[in-house]
């Protein structure tokens, strides 16, 4: 979830002016049935407008929806998940994946056997079937990541956070990131919107208690410096490689990082 921020200025139909057929009435004596002509190929034409135009006018529609709906960096982790197993390889095999919706994600890479389990950060008051199964099975936890991870350092091979960090301020983001790299052995993976993209509506305000704050690459770069995070570059590497090859174009920011050893 290839997609690019979609502007908002774009308009439906933005491919000129509805033809018209001009005034039906003229200065000069015109019949009845001139009139009622001129009305019936002004009819066809304003038709045959539409129906030509149909074709562009859908894919400005489909923008626009996903503009509404705004870009969720967690659907975009599925999208990512080829070329993520390309760049991390034999570290795909036990994965931790923390943010909104992570059923969907954990439900996913379950079905390719991997073993992975998932860190939902805000209350399951909707969840379904398949997502209360995962809670109470352990796959998937309820836990405010604010707050120390349930886990031992090291117990995952891949961390991959979507959603979650937009949502934090930089206090909180000092204690989670580095968590994070705790528990994980071979890398990071953070997946952030970018500035200017519309990612919360009002009921998720309410969910998450304050609108996503998208930061631009410089912001997270400066804060991963200062936090001692470091840029995992291999990993980078290989996953600007695989998405270049396939041509995969991220609708989120993407960063490799280190894991604590």
């Amino acid at each position: 979830m290839s997609r690019r921020p979609v502007n908002p200025s774009r308009r439906l139909g933005d491919g000129g002016s509805i033809p018209f057929v001009g005034s039906l009435q003229s200065k000069s004596r015109t019949s009845p049935l001139l009139s009622i002509g001129l009305v019936v190929v002004g009819a066809i034409l304003l038709i045959g407008y539409c129906y030509s135009g149909s074709g562009s006018g859908s894919s400005d529609i489909k923008a626009v929806n996903k503009l509404d709906g705004g870009v969720s960096c967690t659907l975009e982790i599925q999208r990512a998940l080829p070329v993520l197993k390309k760049a991390y390889g034999d570290s795909m095999h036990k994965v931790l994946h923390v943010g909104p919706d992570t059923c969907s994600v954990v439900s996913t890479l379950l079905k390719e056997d991997t073993e992975v389990w998932g860190i939902e950060p805000y209350e399951l008051d909707d969840a379904g079937a398949d997502c209360k199964s995962l809670v109470r099975k352990g796959i998937v936890r309820v836990a405010d990541i604010k707050f120390p991870l349930p886990y031992r350092p090291k117990s995952f091979s891949l961390v991959i956070v979507s959603d979650a960090v937009d949502y934090l301020s930089p206090r909180y983001l000092n204690k989670t990131l580095p968590e994070l790299a705790r528990v994980s052995n071979n890398g990071v993976v953070v997946v952030a919107g970018y500035p200017g993209q519309q990612r919360a509506k009002g009921a998720e305000v309410s969910k998450f208690g304050r609108p996503a704050k998208l930061r631009s690459s410089s912001w997270w770069i400066r804060f991963f410096v200062q936090t001692g995070l470091e840029e995992n570059e291999i990993a980078a590497k290989k996953f600007e490689q695989a998405s270049t090859k396939s041509s995969y174009k991220p609708a989120c920011q993407v960063f490799h990082l280190k894991s604590h050893h």
